[in-house]
């Protein structure tokens, strides 16, 4: 079964629950800004139970989009190292949407 990546921009979106991530075939990625401080304790405690299918990256440095650029490049090792993976990027930016359309 093909897995699934799911990484999320955790600076433009808190999501309430991702519960429904708790799978076999899915692996989550936060990223979080530089500045960020606080998780929702039920997203702690999910990527604590989903062990390494899960893990938060914490960027360093600030600017604009800096975040994005590291959502990208993960993208791409991601991508080149399961190219049969499943790739979902959940941001409420748009600018991923060259990069997604290039990649499909």
């Amino acid at each position: 079964m093909p897995k699934n990546y799911v990484l999320i921009d955790y600076e433009n979106v808190q999501p309430d629950s991702i519960s429904a991530l708790d799978r076999d075939d899915v692996h989550i990625l936060i990223f979080m800004g530089a500045s960020q401080t606080k998780v929702n304790v039920e997203i702690a405690m999910l990527i604590q139970k989903m062990a390494d299918r899960a893990k938060y990256i914490k960027i360093c440095g600030n600017g604009n989009n800096a975040l994005d650029f590291h959502i990208a490049y993960y993208l791409g090792e991601l991508t080149n190292s399961d190219p049969k993976g499943y790739f979902h990027i959940v941001s409420k930016d748009t600018g991923f949407d060259p990069l997604i359309q290039y990649l499909t």
